[in-house]
């Protein structure tokens, strides 16, 4: 198969370095696809800031949800799809919980997050990716500072970053439980980070990421050329969508309070993976979803 021109060369042994994205954030006219789309205010703020957060917006899904993350925690085990946090047994991911909970692959197509996906992408979707993230109280761990679409280009092949995350807050996210933080305007930068990619390197870095996190010079130089970190606070229901470039992260969760959230991956169709760019072997189907099938839109209960 021959390999597309590496837009977005990273972890090539080379000094890192920052530049202009390649993509634009907003495909196409981002017209309206139904009543669940974004406004063009909405996709103004999107466009700019790199997320957008839309409170109560899937409250009717939160309770049967999070009994259905339980359900998986119990039955799922040690399956390779759960990863636990760094140094206890508590769940830290489960990772394509569609493929064992017809809950889980509903919510994937729901329209207030596929339609939205669409929009911005202007093209139909697969899930590349799905994880439903678990920070329990005082034992979850944070996740380094780092830009998703770095990952998928060069671990999974992912060519152009015409991607983004929709997701479903099922606990508070506050200041104290772990929450995402973001450098809003960062998505229009693509760090390419120094150093190299172990082999497998899966298998440590989704409990504790190393390859692909910036230098504390590059995290300097994006607050202070797009702006100070913000936190995405919300209650239960609440949607994010985040565009896949934005510089985020996540602290230890020092809270007694849980934090879930729900998380697809919205790749266009259009925008299929190729051979990591690593050189290395693709990562799981668990990880990195290779059934490219547009998915099927399903309309929210009434």
């Amino acid at each position: 198969m021959l390999m597309p021109n590496d837009l977005y060369p990273s972890r090539q042994g080379r000094a890192e370095a920052i530049g202009e994205r390649q993509d634009p954030v907003v495909f196409g006219n981002a017209s309206a696809r139904s009543e669940y789309s974004l406004s063009e205010d909405q996709v103004r703020s999107y466009e700019q800031n790199g997320f957008i957060a839309l409170p109560g917006l899937m409250k009717d899904v939160v309770e049967p949800m999070l009994e259905e993350v339980r359900r998986l925690g119990r039955e799922m085990g040690h399956r390779k799809e759960v990863v636990t946090e760094p140094d206890s047994d508590e769940v830290r991911s489960i990772f394509a919980a569609q493929n064992f909970s017809p809950m889980v692959d509903r919510i994937s197509r729901d329209r207030r997050l596929l339609d939205v996906a669409r929009q911005l992408l202007d093209s139909e979707v697969y899930v590349h990716q799905s994880r439903v993230n678990v920070k329990p109280p005082i034992k979850g761990k944070s996740f380094q500072w780092h830009s998703d679409f770095e990952t998928w280009h060069v671990e999974d092949g992912m060519p152009r970053c015409r991607v983004l995350t929709g997701w479903v807050m099922l606990t508070d996210n506050t200041p104290y439980n772990g929450p995402l933080f973001v450098i809003p305007g960062s998505h229009r930068w693509y760090v390419a980070v120094a150093g190299e990619t172990p082999e497998n390197n899966y298998e440590q870095s989704l409990k504790k990421q190393v390859a692909g996190v910036p230098s504390l010079e590059s995290i300097e130089w994006l607050t202070k050329r797009c702006g100070e970190i913000q936190g995405v606070y919300g209650e239960p229901g609440t949607v994010v969508f985040h565009e896949g470039n934005i510089m985020h992260a996540s602290p230890d969760n020092i809270s007694p309070n849980p934090r879930t959230n729900l998380m697809f991956v919205y790749n266009s169709v259009e925008n299929t993976p190729h051979r990591p760019f690593s050189g290395q072997e693709p990562r799981p189907a668990h990880l990195a979803n290779r059934d490219f099938t547009p998915l099927a839109p399903v309309d929210p209960p009434r």
